[in-house]
C-alpha cells in the first residue's frame, strides 16, 4: 500500500500507461484456457414521472394488480403498469433541497410468480446520505432530492402512490409534495466472472493459477481483454494491494499487515503501528460496477478521523449471493438517479459479512464520500447492506465492520475506543463550521438528526469499538 494519498491525475496516468502496456503482450491479455471472458454489467434505469392519482371509482378493484388508492388532492403516484425488469425502486425530484413531508408506498409484480406484493414503505428521509453542501459535488447541478432506495428483486410490473403528509408545509409551487416526481426503476444487469491473478498475495481470482516470478512481491499485471480506461483507473488505484484487474483484495494476518504498513509508510518495527489485520475485500470489478456511470478521477480527503456506520435502508429482502446486484442497484441509483459522481459510501458490508469496496479511488487511501452529509471530509462511510431499525443486524455483518474498521483506521493510527474532532459542513444538527467531538467509530445519527444506522445496529456500535481496538492489538 505505497503512499496512501494519490492524486487522481497520478492515478489515471498509471492506468493510462499500464494498460496499453499490458494489451500488447498478447500472454498476459489472454485469459486461461476455459475460462469465460468478462461480460459488461449492462444494468438500465427506467425513470417514469408520476402524476395525482384519479378518483378511486375509475380504479378496477376486481383486477389483480389493481388496488385502489384514496383520492387525495396531494397524492401522486403511477396506476399498476408492465414494465421492463427491474429489482431496486426509489422516488426522485427536482430539488435536493426540498424535503419530502408524507408517506411513499410502492407494490411490484414478482417476475418468477406474476403475483403481486403488499404495499411497501419507501423510507421517505434520505437527504442526509449526500455530499457535503457547498462541495463541487453537490453543486453540480445533477443532484436530485431522494428516497432511500428499496430492493424488490427481479419484477416486471410497478404501482406506486406518494400522499402528502397531513400539515406539511407547501413548496414555492404552493403544493405540499415536491416537484418533478419520478419513480426510478433499477436494473442492476448482470455480472460475469473474469480470469485475474493477484500474484502479491499468491492468490488467485474467479480462475486461473498463481504466477509468481521470484523476489517480486508486487503482483503481475493482468490486462482483461475489453478492459476500458475507467476500469483500469478505478482498478489501478489499489495496486500493489492487488493487481491490475483483481476481483478481489486478499486477507492478509496481522503481522503481514502490519509489515506491509512499515515498510509503505517509512516507520521503524519499533514504532509497532496498531493495525488489524486487512480483511478480504471485494473489488468493483469484483461485483461489476459499470466504471463509464461515475464521474472520472477520483477526490480525496486529508485523513480519515472517523467512521460513520450506515444501513442502506433499502430492506432485508436479499439472499447473500444478490449483494453484488444489490451494491449495483445503489451504485445506479446514486449515480443516474440521484445525480452524484459515484456510489456515496466508501464501504458496504452484506448480511454474510462480505465487504464490498464502495466509491472509486483507492480502499487504503482517504476518498471523500458522500454518506454523512456535513461530516464528510476526513471520515468513511460504511454501509451495512439491509434495515436495522427493527431487525437485528447478522453478527457476520457486526464483525465484519469491526475486522474492517480494524485495519482501515489503524492506517491512519486511530483508536476505535477514542473521541475525534471533525468540522461540520453543515446539516440539521450542527451549524457550518461547528467543532464536534465525535466517537472514532460513531453512528450516522451522530451526525446528522436522522434513524440511520437504524436502532439495533446503532446499538451495536459500542461492542463493535472494543472488538475493532481489540483486533488493532491495542491494551
Amino acid at each position: 500500500m505505497r503512499g496512501f494519498l494519490a492524486s487522481s491525475i497520478g492515478v489515471a496516468t498509471a492506468a493510462a500507461l499500464a494498460l496499453p502496456l499490458a494489451l500488447s503482450t498478447p500472454a498476459l491479455a489472454a485469459p486461461s484456457q476455459g475460462a469465460a471472458a468478462p461480460v459488461a454489467p449492462a444494468g438500465s434505469t427506467q425513470s417514469l414521472p408520476l402524476a395525482p392519482l384519479g378518483p378511486a371509482a375509475d380504479r378496477s378493484p376486481g383486477v389483480p394488480g389493481m388496488s385502489t388508492s384514496p383520492r387525495l388532492p396531494e397524492t401522486r403516484g403511477l396506476t399498476p403498469r408492465e414494465v421492463k425488469r427491474f429489482s431496486l425502486v426509489g422516488v426522485v425530484w427536482d430539488d435536493a433541497g426540498t424535503e419530502l413531508f408524507g408517506r411513499v408506498q410502492v407494490r411490484t409484480r414478482a417476475v418468477a410468480t406474476g403475483t403481486w406484493s403488499d404495499w411497501q414503505d419507501v423510507e421517505t428521509h434520505n437527504g442526509e446520505h449526500a455530499p457535503d453542501l457547498g462541495t463541487r459535488e453537490s453543486g453540480s447541478g445533477r443532484v436530485r432530492g431522494s428516497t432511500a432506495p428499496l430492493w424488490v428483486g427481479d419484477s416486471d410490473g410497478v404501482e406506486v402512490r406518494v400522499q402528502a403528509q397531513p400539515g406539511a408545509p407547501a413548496t414555492r409551487a404552493g403544493a405540499r409534495l415536491p416537484s418533478g416526481m419520478r419513480i426510478e426503476l433499477v436494473d442492476p444487469g448482470t455480472s460475469g466472472p473474469v480470469t485475474v491473478v493477484d500474484a502479491k498475495n499468491g492468490a488467485t481470482g474467479a480462475s486461473g493459477a498463481a504466477d509468481e516470478p521470484e523476489g517480486d512481491d508486487k503482483g503481475d499485471v493482468v490486462a482483461l481483454p475489453g478492459m476500458t480506461m475507467e476500469t483500469a483507473e478505478s482498478s489501478s488505484a489499489n495496486v500493489p494491494l492487488a493487481a491490475l484487474g483483481a476481483m478481489e483484495i486478499t486477507a492478509l494476518d496481522k503481522a503481514d499487515t502490519t509489515a506491509d504498513a512499515v515498510a509503505d509508510s517509512g516507520l521503524t518495527a519499533a514504532a509497532r503501528p496498531y493495525i488489524g489485520p486487512r480483511p478480504r475485500i471485494v473489488t468493483r470489478l469484483g461485483w461489476g460496477a459499470d466504471e463509464s456511470l461515475r464521474e472520472p478521477g477520483f477526490v480525496y480527503t486529508s485523513t480519515v478521523k472517523a467512521a460513520f456506520v450506515h444501513h442502506t435502508a433499502s430492506g432485508n429482502n436479499y439472499a447473500c449471493k444478490d449483494a453484488p446486484a444489490v451494491l449495483r442497484s445503489l451504485y445506479r441509483y446514486h449515480v443516474v438517479s440521484s445525480g452524484w459522481r459515484d456510489l456515496g459510501y466508501n464501504f458496504a458490508v452484506d448480511k454474510c459479512g462480505t465487504v464490498y469496496e464502495g466509491r472509486a479511488g483507492g480502499v487504503a487511501k482517504a476518498v471523500l464520500g458522500a454518506h454523512t452529509m456535513g461530516f464528510n471530509t476526513d471520515s468513511m462511510g460504511v454501509a451495512v447492506i439491509g434495515t436495522y431499525t427493527s431487525t437485528n443486524p447478522p453478527a457476520a455483518a457486526v464483525k465484519a465492520v469491526a475486522q474492517l474498521t480494524a485495519w482501515k483506521l489503524g492506517l491512519f493510527n486511530r483508536d476505535p475506543r477514542a473521541k475525534t474532532t471533525l468540522k461540520s459542513g453543515g446539516g440539521n444538527r450542527f451549524k457550518k463550521g461547528t467543532s464536534v467531538q465525535m466517537n472514532v467509530i460513531s453512528g450516522h445519527r451522530d451526525g446528522f438528526a436522522t434513524e440511520c444506522p437504524g436502532k439495533l445496529l446503532y446499538a451495536q456500535l459500542p461492542p463493535t469499538r472494543t472488538s475493532s481496538a481489540k483486533l488493532q492489538g491495542r491494551p
